[in-house]
C-alpha cells in the first residue's frame, strides 16, 4: 500500500520525537566492515535519548558489558539502525542514518545520572524515520504477562558465562569479581 511508504519521514518530526520522549529502551543495529550485524541494547529512563534538531539525536553511552561492539563497528561503517520501545505500546519507532562518536562536555553532562557522565556519546544524523505497525507486539504478547512463559529455568547471564566461557568460578566469585570491578553498577 502506498501510505506504507508515505509515511517514512527524513527527520524528527513532532510525532517522532515524542516517541523517543516516552522511550526508556532502544536497540541499536551496527555493522562491522565484514558485514556481519550487531545489535545492542541501549536503556535508562525514558527521555534519555536527546532529539537535539530535527536531523540529530544523541544516545548517552553508559557501562554494560565493556565490549564496545558498536563504537567498534562505527568507526568503520557509520550506518545505524534503531528501534524504540515505550512499554505497554504496540508501535515502534525506526530510525536509519549515520553515527559518530563524540565527547562534547556539555552534551555528556547533560545526561548525568546519579551524578555520573558518560564517557561518550553518539550523535546520529537521521536519514529515515517511521512508526512501524504493532501487529508483532500484538502477536508475540510482549506486554502482556498473562502469556509470557515461566523463564525462571533460563540461565542468567553469570551462569551463562560460567558456562560458555568455560571459566573455572562459582557463580558468587563471579558476582564478587564484577562488584570489585564496579560492573555492577548500573550507572
Amino acid at each position: 500500500m502506498p501510505q506504507v511508504f508515505a509515511k517514512e519521514v527524513d527527520h524528527i518530526d513532532e510525532i517522532c520525537r515524542d516517541f523517543i520522549a516516552a522511550s526508556p529502551f532502544c536497540l541499536i543495529a551496527s555493522s562491522n566492515p565484514q558485514g556481519y550485524i550487531d545489535i545492542s541494547p541501549k536503556g535508562d529512563p525514558a527521555g534519555f535519548v536527546r532529539v537535539i534538531e530535527e536531523k540529530l539525536i544523541a544516545i548517552p553511552d553508559r557501562v554494560g558489558n565493556r565490549r564496545t561492539d558498536t563504537f567498534h563497528n562505527l568507526l568503520k561503517d557509520p550506518r545505524i539502525g534503531l528501534i524504540f520501545l515505550i512499554p505497554g505500546k504496540g508501535e515502534t519507532l525506526r530510525v536509519r542514518g549515520t553515527a559518530r562518536i563524540v565527547q562534547d562536555q556539555a552534551l555528556r553532562e547533560s545526561m548525568a545520572m546519579n551524578e555520573k557522565v558518560p564517557q561518550l556519546a553518539l550523535f546520529i544524523h537521521v536519514e529515515r524515520a517511521f512508526l512501524h505497525c504493532p501487529k508483532c507486539v500484538i502477536r508475540s504478547g510482549l506486554w502482556q504477562p498473562d502469556k509470557w512463559q515461566n523463564s525462571d529455568a533460563i540461565p542468567d547471564i553469570g551462569h551463562a558465562m560460567i558456562k560458555q566461557a568455560n571459566l573455572d568460578t562459582t557463580f558468587d566469585e563471579l558476582y564478587d569479581v564484577f562488584e570489585k570491578d564496579g560492573g555492577l553498577d548500573l550507572y
